[in-house]
Order: C-alpha cells, then structure tokens, then sequence
C-alpha cells in the first residue's frame, strides 16, 4: 500500500481526464500529419526519364582544367535541375504507381502519357488521301522530298515554270500571301498541291506555323523558296544527288553571277559542282570558317536536311517574320558548319529580285509601303542577333562558364 501511495503522490498514475486529454492530442496529432502528408505528390524515382542530351558528351576533366569555375558538381546540378522542371511541366497529376490497370508511359510525347506506345502517332506528312476505300491503297508514291513556294498571284507563270522542275517525288507545298487560291487551279498540278492561305505573312511566318518538324518528317529534303527565282538550268534531281554527294545538310542553289548579288558566298562558280568558302571584301571574314566567307546561304532558296530543319524550326522566333539574321545563325544547327553548308553551283538558278514582300505594307507617315517593310526587316536582324547572344550568354552563365568571345562578323 506504501508503495501504491507513493506512485500515486508522484504523478505516474495520471487522472482519468490527463488520460483523455494525452489520447486527444496524440489523435489530432496523427491526422495533422496524415492530412499534411497527402497534401504533397509524392516524389519517385520513376517519374524521373532522364534524357542523355541533358548530360553533354564533353571531357569534365578538360573543361575543369581549362575553366577553375566550372566543375563536374554544377554540371550535375544543371542536367538535375533541369530534369526536375521538365518532370514538372509533364503533368501536375502524379500517377497512382500502385495502380496497374492505368497506363501512364513516361518517354511518349508530352501529353500522351496515359496511351500505349504503340498507338501514339507523333509523326505526321502532307500525303492527301481519299475518303474512300482502304487507306492502305491510298497512295501510289510516297515523297520523299518537300519544295514550299510563297507566292501571290502575280507570280503564277513563274511559280508554274518552277513547279515543272519538281517530279512526283516532291510535295508541293504553295503559302499564299494575298489570299488567292482558286485562281491557281487552272494548273493541273495544283490540283494536287497542298494550298495554305494567310493575307500578308511572310514565308518564316509560314514556315514556323506550318512546317513542324514532326509534320515534315517523311521529307528528307524541305526546300523553302521565294517567287521569284527562274530555274531554267535547274534540274531538282540532279541537285539531291550533289547534295547527298557532298554531305550538304544546308544548301541552296548558286546564283546567276551576271546579277547584282549581296554575298559572294552565294554566287554561282562555273568550275566547279560545290562550294563551301569564298573570299568577301575585306574585314567582313576574321574566321574563314565563319559566314559570310562559309558556312552560309541565304534565305531566298535554302534547302534543309530533315535533321538540319528540325533544329533551324527551333531557332525562328515567332514575332520575327522576315528571317533577316537567320541566314548567319544556321552554322548552329551542323558540326561542322563549314563543310555541311555549302552552294551547289551545277544546279543554278536566277534570282529576279521581284519585290513582292513591299506591295504587302502599309504606308505609315506618308512613307511608302515598301520603306516600312524594310525597315522592320533591319530592326528585326537587330533583335534575332541580341537574343541569340543573350541565350548563349545566359546558357553558359547557368553552366558556370565564362561564355567565350564571339568571333566572325554578324554574329
């Protein structure tokens, strides 16, 4: 009884309502905490598909040598870092592991996670098919090639001139800047042509909303050319064969050199199938591997490689419509720029300089049309050059790495 007395006096048997009210709090306790625990997606491993281009195929070691800032740790932290936002931007609902009756495949395309893989079409073409009959008999011959032209009315004859150069082999692909289409239909070709019809865009506009890398992908050549080139010494033929002949994953076709020309580089050479390189007045070239002296074409006739357009797709901005600039930005999309892009000079065309794009302006302040189109032209080459350099500054700034200097004229 002693004993009893003395446990009692010191407070180890507790009072029924101390009793009650520890239970109460261990209880409210739990479900806090229950509740605090399904307020958070629970974080798997397995969610995680890390890609091998986040890990870039470089010597560590060389670059922690060459660059005291730099060092392997950060490149994990970006390549992690960046894992986390992709995995993020995925899907804000978590998938349920444990339920196995739903399919959830995270390497499909964006959005189409929830569809067995051998059901998701993330690739399509511009092949027109019948609404009868079985679709595999749908078509006689596959593309293989894809020409766009962008074109207005006024140019009908020339545009009918040049199409005639493309076999069946090619797509026909016609960007109608003034809105006429049916008028095109007294060609019997355009009867199988795809016709996209948009007042006033330009053939970059068109490109960037049209020609997505994966609706492209059966092509293995895109050609992306104006209205007004004359193509009587071209033969599209024989220029695939030069072009697979020398390796060219961006091309275009030489230019009449009798013609007042901008870049020396696109000039057509009468000794020769190809060129890579040439020689530009002075100052123009610090680096002869750069453009204008190599590695580079311009925009009025280029044709790209399917794996050269998926990139250079990337590269178009979206409110810049005329692609002044691009022309010196395409070295990015090849290694080695100066021997994947060249001219061919074989298969040559003629550049007539119709001005076409200026009748599509506005006259603002009493200038007329055509000075307002150029001058959003200049100032777009202006804005595409100071957000390529403000990407690269930032890419390697995010890596630890001091961005090296920029080199060759018109960066």
């Amino acid at each position: 009884m002693s004993k009893l007395g003395n446990l009692s006096r010191s407070g180890v048997v507790r009072k029924p309502n101390e009793t009650m009210r520890l239970l109460v709090t261990v209880f409210v306790g739990v479900v806090f905490g229950f509740f605090i625990g399904t307020s958070f997606p629970t974080l798997t491993l397995t969610r995680f598909n890390l890609p091998s281009s986040l890990i870039p195929s470089i010597d560590l070691s060389y670059i922690e040598d060459k660059n005291s800032a730099f060092s392997t740790q950060t490149l994990w932290q970006h390549a992690w870092s960046s894992v986390i936002r992709q995995n993020r931007s995925r899907t804000a609902e978590p998938r349920n592991l444990t339920d196995t009756t739903k399919i959830w495949v995270p390497t499909n395309p964006r959005g189409a996670e929830r569809l067995p893989p051998s059901i998701v079409a993330a690739e399509s073409d511009f092949y027109l098919r019948r609404l009868w009959g079985k679709p595999s008999e749908d078509l006689k011959i596959k593309p293989k090639y894809l020409v766009t032209f962008t074109v207005g009315l006024k140019q009908k004859e020339n545009i009918d001139a040049a199409v005639k150069k493309f076999s069946d082999d090619f797509t026909i692909l016609l960007f109608h800047y003034d809105g006429h289409t049916t008028e095109w239909d007294e060609f019997e070709w355009s009867k199988r042509a795809i016709h996209v019809s948009a007042r006033k865009q330009t053939k970059w506009w068109y490109a960037k909303r049209f020609l997505h890398p994966d609706i492209v992908a059966p092509y293995d050549y895109i050609f992306i050319w104006d209205e007004d080139l004359g193509l009587e010494h071209f033969n599209a033929e024989e220029y695939i064969k030069l072009v697979r002949k020398h390796g060219l994953e961006i091309s275009q076709p030489g230019l009449d050199p009798d013609r007042v020309l901008t870049w020396q580089m696109t000039k057509r050479r009468v000794d020769r199938e190809v060129h890579k390189e040439t020689e530009e007045k002075p100052g123009w070239c610090g680096n002869p591997h750069l453009p204008p002296c190599a590695a580079f074409v311009e925009i009025m006739a280029p044709v790209f490689s399917r794996e050269a357009w998926r990139c250079v797709w990337h590269m178009l901005q979206n409110d810049l419509v005329h692609g002044w600039g691009l022309d010196f930005a395409l070295r990015r999309c090849v290694e080695p720029a100066h021997e994947k892009i060249g001219v061919v000079d074989s298969q040559w065309i003629v550049h007539q300089s119709v001005p076409s794009l200026g009748t599509q302006g506005q006259s603002v302040d009493g200038k007329a049309p055509w000075l307002g189109v150029r001058d959003r032209c200049k100032k777009e080459w202006t804005m595409f050059q100071a957000r390529m350099a403000s990407a690269e500054k930032k890419y390697y700034i995010e890596l630890g790495i001091n961005p090296p200097n920029a080199t060759g004229r018109l960066q």
